[in-house]
């Protein structure tokens, strides 16, 4: 089953429930080398169900000092598609590696092609 890492409003029980059907349990872990952004969220479904205008987005820094703080989720494959659908375009999902040395999905800022 895929991993996520969540560092924002994917945490939300809300979120959860209008996306997955169900309340996810998650272990705390970090990503290092990112930070955490903001932008601007104008998508009315994403709106309606983060309950939230501004979201975090994570930036890829390089500098392994830095950690973002988060929750690692186990989905199903179906669930990972969801989730894909909710994040907005700004975003991009790529695999990265955990400070627990774990590999999984996480959503980033989309790179300029």
């Amino acid at each position: 089953m895929p991993l996520l890492f969540s560092y924002g409003t994917l945490q939300q029980k809300a979120v959860q429930l209008a996306n997955f059907g169900r309340e996810l349990t998650g272990t705390a872990d970090s990503l290092p080398g990112y930070v955490v952004g903001e932008i601007t969220i104008t998508d009315a479904r994403v709106l309606r169900e983060s309950g939230k205008a501004v979201h975090p987005i994570l930036r890829f820094t390089g500098n392994m000092q830095q950690q973002v703080a988060g929750v690692v989720f186990e989905l199903t494959e179906a669930e990972l598609a969801r989730a894909d659908d909710y994040e907005v375009d700004d975003y991009q999902r790529v695999m990265a590696t955990l400070t627990s040395g774990m590999r999984c999905w996480i959503y980033t800022a989309k790179q300029e092609q």
